[in-house]
């Protein structure tokens, strides 16, 4: 069969071969622009290629993968996908920083059921922003086009990210973290990427919103609030374990399961968090959502990042330093003392660590 009847053929099936093409000539040109001294060209271009940094030492590789969730509905409905590939870096990379890691090349996959270049362009954008944001290269990823299994003008995404430690350096120090030691919250951008089939639930469904409606407390429009990307911490974090390399013993990521999931996941089972409940205060789209769907306060921790993304544990003799120095070279990011470690209590059948909130 000649290419031209192959085309034909698969058009008639629909999938337009010639549009796939210039999508992927977009996308090598975005990936181009996040490329990193350790990126080398890859012969052929079927993998994505390149090397350990020499100045990690006795490198651990670390692997995460991710997608955005059911907030790519809000930018279905919006119209706006600028902001969805800097929410699909951030929700890997930031799980690599976890581990003390700097991540060095990502992957995406898209799947739709018909690519539009201009959405794809505006898509992969995003991701190349929040590659640079996170100092990693876009080194590759796969398009799908699968018409009849997707709805039209929908899409879905997901990320892949490699990095590496240096092994003595990797987080959490499990033998290191003492009853007494601070919990320090670096603010979020917002509700980042978790809870929105609950928002979506809540707004949409029980109160009929738009997403172009604006709402006086959000000082925005619905879409716009919540289309608000991801907040990416790893250049700051990283460069703050480098100056200060032993006074991080721990830091976990504040996703899906909110705080009550995701800090015991780096504590010893002899440890729990005491977080302090007037520490902060909560953000005003995470109020609005709790007024909006009666919801109590233990249902915003377990859901939701309350407007903490990410929690260091910390030294206490090092907690005003690392406030310090985030005020000084990332003052975009609010620092709040939480609260402390404390001895866990275990009941029957419970796990032992856990975080209380009072």
């Amino acid at each position: 069969m000649s290419s031209s009847t192959a085309d034909e053929a698969y058009r008639q099936a629909g999938v337009d071969l010639d549009r796939a093409g210039e999508v992927v000539t977009i996308a090598k040109q975005l990936a181009n622009s996040t490329a990193t001294e350790s990126v080398t060209p890859s012969l052929g271009g079927f993998s994505g290629a390149f090397e350990l940094p020499a100045d990690i030492a006795q490198p651990v590789l670390l692997t995460a993968c991710d997608g955005v969730g059911t907030k790519l509905k809000i930018a279905f409905d919006t119209g706006i996908h600028t902001t969805i590939g800097i929410d699909l870096v951030a929700m890997c990379v930031n799980d690599i920083l976890v581990n003390g890691g700097r991540p060095l090349a990502f992957l995406d996959y898209l799947a739709t059921a018909k690519i539009s270049p201009e959405v794809f362009q505006d898509i992969v954008q995003g991701i190349a922003e929040g590659c640079k944001q996170a100092g990693c290269a876009l080194v590759g990823g796969e398009t799908a086009e699968m018409p009849g299994f997707y709805q039209p003008k929908e899409y879905d995404v997901a990320g892949f990210c490699v990095g590496a430690v240096s092994k003595p350096k990797m987080l959490p120090k499990l033998d290191a973290i003492k009853p007494g030691d601070k919990l320090i919250g670096l603010a979020s951008s917002g509700l980042h990427s978790n809870g929105y089939s609950l928002v979506r639930k809540l707004v949409f469904q029980d109160h009929t919103l738009s997403v172009d409606q604006h709402i006086e407390e959000l000082n925005d429009t619905l879409g716009n609030a919540l289309l608000t990307p991801t907040r990416i911490y790893v250049k700051p974090v990283l460069a703050l374990l480098d100056k200060l390399p032993n006074s991080i013993k721990a830091m976990a990521h504040i996703t899906g399961g909110g705080f009550y999931e995701n800090i015991p996941r780096v504590l010893p089972p002899t440890l729990s968090a005491h977080i302090h409940k007037d520490s902060w205060t909560i953000p005003p789209v995470f109020r609005y959502l709790q007024n909006l769907g009666q919801l109590s306060d233990e249902t915003l921790y377990q859901t939701f990042n309350c407007g903490i993304g990410f929690v260091l544990v910390v030294n206490p003799d090092s907690q005003q330093k690392i406030q310090d120095y985030f005020a000084q070279h990332a003052p975009d990011i609010e620092t709040m003392v939480l609260g402390e470690i404390i001895a866990a209590t275990a009941g029957a059948g419970e796990r032992s660590s856990k975080v209380i909130i009072s």
